[in-house]
């Protein structure tokens, strides 16, 4: 970029940028999630209940509130800022209860609370809309839509409906047009010449999508902003799509007429990106094989490299590749190791897609817009990332079963009482152990645990329609207003729901430590490797038996323990796939968000010589801390073999140090990338960072404001991360 007042502007918003995290952080602390572009509320804002709880439900509470709060919404102008707007309150997240505890299955919470699953009963979003329908409509033109479908589908149950539809759009109009008024009154004081023409041109904007739709590229990043905006206010919504194409034909509209230029793109693109860390996609192929590349997909990368902040940009690959662009992302992630850009395999993913029946046109648009998930914006209820199986306790509770058979004590996580049974015994032999045996019962309790996660999904779909109705995701979805019904509730056309898998390594390592150290070498029996998990691994009070467990084959080294994986992946799959029914699609991914300490606070210790409480592995990827001589194409080939090949991703979790840069570090970390899909992975995430700036930053966050850190599938600055947050990535970097 030449121009130079741009380049003064882009740098003001990203120092701009650090301080508001800092900001943030002061007012709230730690934050878990996606940086978000939200910044600290300028003013007091509370819920108005709709129940007895103290909590607000269906459409009209959820309209009325959204409606109060964008009512009492403060404005936001920065003049460095080419659009208006930040959001301040997660709505959602100040109700107190997700769902009314009234409504719960009591026995269904047993068995969740038995098989500790990660249920996302009552959670929101997590699927994706369809910007296009926003920019082909504008606000105004989805009011006619709404009053259109509303004189077909005219029950009184319809019509409450559809006017709290048009409420939460008047809500949002009601935010444009305070910010319009803002506008107004600093134009009339203004008396710098540059900086009121900047204000008259961010207020004719304003004033022109406020009903209208977009006619120029400004103006359809600063509607498709507005929308954001209030649904992240809304619910959380974060799901982006695929912004290169959204926006080329205005972008091709306003050069060919001379109403913008390359700098000022990449200006605007700049303060759109900045504004919030939404997961936008770039490249790819249509479904006819064309690049859907074009000078968008290069500006949106120039305009990352300018703010270089917190970043959720993933660049599709696929067979026939666009070369420039992905060298371009690799480059830019090499420079800059702030973990963006991040790649997709399309290849797998779509083919993938496609064995659920879906044809390729589907399948093509079906785009990454979440931590590990995809979904096709505006046609499926997806809830990806919120319903998580945990092998680790699985296998816990197999274990307890198989020693129960073969008349020995089960484990308890109440280390206190741990009583050792005597080496070598079996009391009241019944049934004899063996990693077959075990495996069994492992799967018989996973396939109980699949299916009391469909069926907590199948409630979930019962009560959310009177508990959180997707008044902003429904305007920009396929069916919702056509039909009067809410997206969870029937208005979907597709309800593809997402259950991952965790703790593939760990367990695959116990397998295979079993396998060989057992039945193998049969240097140790399980009676004894009972006692030793019962006892954390503290039984005769030695290292020897958790050094030789911990020194076995392991998932990502040695063919044994990869089939122990590709086994539990298949079941697994299987399993979820066969909880389909003629309503619902249940597709498998493997995916522990950033959640290992977590998961792994519920489950004993392990045969891999993992201790009680300790975290379980991350995603698909190897316990990277047990493996003797790790290799990036070892850990790709076994990621790649335990895809679950439904269109939901297995992510491969790539961490580096920056040894890389010497030699030709672009080439190394590209040749990774593309072997891993195609080999059949489906998504890589990527760290690069110097092991030394990692554990200074962790010791003193604030020190180091503008470090970005990719958590899992999300960026976030590591200073806005927990203490425990911080130390899962610090594992990860130490340990590779």
């Amino acid at each position: 970029m030449k121009n130079i007042i741009y380049i003064d502007r882009i740098k003001a918003l990203r120092a701009k940028k650090i301080e508001q995290t800092k900001e943030k952080l002061e007012y709230e602390g730690y934050l878990d999630e996606d940086d978000y572009g939200r910044v600290v509320p300028t003013f007091k804002w509370s819920i108005i209940p709709n129940d007895k709880d103290g909590n607000f439900y269906g459409t009209s509470g959820w309209a009325e509130n959204f409606y109060d709060l964008m009512s009492k919404h403060d404005v936001y102008i920065d003049d460095d800022d080419a659009f208006t707007g930040r959001w301040m309150y997660f709505m959602s997240k100040m109700r107190p209860y997700k769902y009314k505890k009234s409504l719960i299955n009591e026995k269904l919470l047993k068995d969740i609370e038995y098989y500790k699953l990660d249920a996302g009963i009552g959670f929101d979003a997590h699927f994706c809309p369809d910007y296009s329908i926003l920019l082909d409509l504008g606000l105004g033109g989805l009011i006619e839509k709404i009053n259109h479908y509303k004189k077909i589908n005219n029950s009184e149950e319809q019509i409450e409906f559809y006017d709290n539809h048009i409420k939460v759009i008047h809500a949002i109009q009601i935010w444009i047009k305070k910010h319009i008024d803002s506008l107004n009154v600093r134009i009339e004081n203004e008396i710098d010449k540059k900086i009121k023409s900047d204000l008259i041109i961010k207020r004719d904007i304003n004033y022109n999508i406020i009903s209208n739709k977009p006619t120029s590229f400004r103006e359809a990043l600063q509607l498709i902003l507005w929308y954001h905006l209030a649904s992240r206010t809304f619910n959380r919504d974060g799901a982006g799509g695929q912004l290169d194409t959204l926006l080329i034909d205005y972008y091709n509209s306003d050069l060919s007429n001379g109403l913008i230029d390359k700098d000022e793109a990449t200006y605007l693109l700049s303060c759109f990106l900045i504004n919030d860390p939404v997961y936008w996609q770039i490249g790819g192929e249509d479904e006819n094989g064309n690049d859907l590349t074009n000078e968008v997909s290069f500006l949106i990368l120039d305009a990352a490299e300018l703010i270089n902040v917190s970043l959720n940009i993933t660049i599709r690959v696929t067979k026939n590749y666009n070369k420039e662009l992905v060298d371009r992302g690799i480059d830019l992630l090499v420079k800059y190791k702030q973990a963006w850009p991040r790649f997709s395999g399309d290849e797998s993913l779509v083919k993938g897609f496609m064995n659920l029946g879906f044809d390729k046109k589907d399948a093509i648009n079906r785009i990454a817009t979440g931590c590990n998930w995809m979904s096709l914006p505006g046609k499926e209820y997806t809830l990806n990332d919120l319903f998580k199986v945990n092998f680790a306790k699985i296998f816990e509770i197999a274990w307890n079963e198989m020693m129960n058979l073969c008349g020995q004590p089960a484990l308890t996580n109440d280390i206190g009482t741990y009583k050792p049974v005597v080496k070598g015994s079996i009391i009241d032999k019944k049934e004899i152990p063996s990693t077959a045996l075990l495996f069994k019962l492992f799967n018989k309790h996973l396939k109980k645990s699949v299916n009391i996660l469909a069926d907590s999904m199948r409630f979930h779909l019962k009560i959310q329609n009177e508990n959180e109705v997707e008044l902003l995701l429904n305007l920009l979805s396929y069916g919702p207003i056509e039909k009067g019904l809410d997206i969870s509730n029937g208005g979907a056309k597709y309800y593809n729901l997402a259950i991952d898998g965790a703790a593939i390594a760990t367990v695959a390592d116990s397998f295979r430590a079993l396998e060989q150290r057992i039945e193998e070498e049969k240097r140790i029996d399980w009676s004894t490797i009972n006692s030793l998990l019962r006892t954390n691994w503290s039984y005769d009070n030695n290292d020897y038996y958790i050094n030789m467990m911990k020194k076995s084959a392991h998932y990502c080294e040695d063919e044994k323990a990869d089939l122990w994986a590709k086994k539990i992946s298949d079941n697994f799959t299987n399993y979820v796939i066969e909880e389909s029914d003629e309503r619902y699609n249940f597709i498998p991914g493997l995916f522990s968000w950033a959640k290992p300490h977590i998961l792994g606070k519920d489950v004993g210790a392990t045969p891999n010589g993992r201790r009680y409480g300790d975290p379980i592995t991350h995603g698909a990827n190897p316990a990277i801390n047990l493996l003797e001589n790790p290799t990036c194409l070892n850990v790709s080939s076994a990621i790649a073999r335990v895809q679950p090949n439904y269109g939901n991703t297995a992510p491969f979790q790539l961490e580096f140090d920056p040894f890389i840069t010497k030699g030709n570090p672009q080439e190394i970390v590209k040749a990774i990338v593309l072997a891993h899909f195609e080999l059949g992975g489906t998504l890589v995430n990527v760290n690069i960072f110097n092991k030394d700036v990692i554990l200074k930053a962790h010791k003193n966050p604030m020190q180091y404001p503008e470090l970005v850190v990719r958590v899992t599938g999300f960026t976030a600055y590591f200073c806005m991360l927990t203490p425990e947050f911080r130390q899962q990535v610090v594992d990860r970097i130490l340990l590779t």
